[in-house]
């Protein structure tokens, strides 16, 4: 697109409006044509630009862009990239089948476990990742150890909160 017509209407319209003045101020309407002219140049471009955007927006599927070739600007239309889809979630995974519920009459223990710090961390980061406390998910791993044959997606329900500080 060529933006000399544009650019000599301005200065047509401006030598018009001088007409009817002095000859010094015709001089001058002359010069500030020659002047406005980088100004003009960069409004059209972007005039174009947001009228580019405008109409990439009322569009669906096409993308019209402002390109400068030799200084000229263009309009070009594509067509718009189709974003990916995301990956579809994998299925929720089953309910762990409980263990059977403790005796009746069985009360519980307190053990003191010391571990290593990186296992520690190990162990926490795999409770975590089950959704189930530090002390449940040892109860499932003993348990598992002594009777290998339940599901290794056993979950442990305690029954009662326990609740206090940690360092």
């Amino acid at each position: 697109m060529e933006l000399t017509p544009y650019v000599e209407a301005l200065r047509g319209s401006l030598a018009a409006a001088g007409q009817a003045a002095a000859d010094d101020v015709r001089a001058a309407a002359d010069r500030l044509s020659y002047a406005v002219e980088p100004s003009l140049r960069l409004t059209l471009l972007e005039a174009l630009g947001d009228a580019a955007a405008e109409v990439t927006n009322q569009l669906d599927g096409v993308v019209v862009e402002v390109r400068l070739r030799g200084g000229d600007p263009e309009l070009v239309a594509t067509e718009a990239a189709i974003p990916p889809q995301p990956p579809t979630p994998p299925a929720p995974p089953t309910p762990p089948v409980p263990p059977s519920p403790p005796e009746a009459d069985e009360g519980t223990s307190r053990v003191s476990l010391r571990l290593p710090e990186t296992l520690k961390v190990r162990v926490e980061e795999a409770a975590a990742a089950e959704g189930m406390s530090v002390n449940a998910w040892l109860i499932r791993a003993v348990l598992l150890t002594f009777e290998p044959e339940r599901s290794s997606g056993v979950r442990i329900n305690i029954g009662r909160n326990i609740s206090g500080w940690v360092r």
